[in-house]
Parts: C-alpha cells; sequence; structure tokens
C-alpha cells in the first residue's frame, strides 16, 4: 500500500498515511477537526523487499562490468535495419 503524505492549511499539522489506491483522499484534519487536510505531491518512494541482484551485492572483483552480448536479429529484418548498425 502506498504511503501519502498529508498538510493541514489551517494549523501545519502533516503526517504520513497508509492507504489503499482506491482509497478516498483524508480531508479532516486529526489535530484541529477542520476540513483543510490536503494530500501533498511528493516524491515516489519505494522499498526493495527480498533477495534480489544488484550491483552492490558483489564485492570485489572486475570493477568494469561485462560486455553484454549484441541482441538478436528480430525475425525478418536479417540485420539490415536501423536496429543493427553497421
Amino acid at each position: 500500500m502506498p504511503i501519502y503524505e498529508y498538510r493541514c492549511d489551517s494549523c501545519g499539522f502533516q503526517k504520513e498515511h497508509l492507504q489503499k489506491m482506491s482509497d478516498e483522499p483524508l480531508t479532516v484534519c486529526p489535530s484541529c477537526n477542520t476540513g483543510s487536510y490536503q494530500k501533498l505531491l511528493s516524491a515516489a518512494g519505494f522499498q526493495l523487499k527480498g533477495t534480489g541482484w544488484y550491483a552492490t551485492d558483489f564485492k570485489g572483483g572486475s570493477s568494469t562490468p561485462a560486455k553484454a552480448e549484441p541482441a538478436a536479429a528480430p525475425a525478418g529484418c536479417g540485420g539490415a535495419c536501423a536496429c543493427h548498425p553497421g
């Protein structure tokens, strides 16, 4: 569930709330009980959970990344297209 940040225009109270995307926005300030509580526009945040394969997972070894293999030609292009520079 996303975390939304709200701020009251009346008293300046500010708080983050965990809500479903389908939930209606909050409008009543929990601090002063006025109807001027508004959702703020802020940078999206996310959490990486569980195991994963990250560049920071590798300790030591080569400091330069391995070169990627060229992509296979799409069926019918024959390698003479814009996706395969000569």
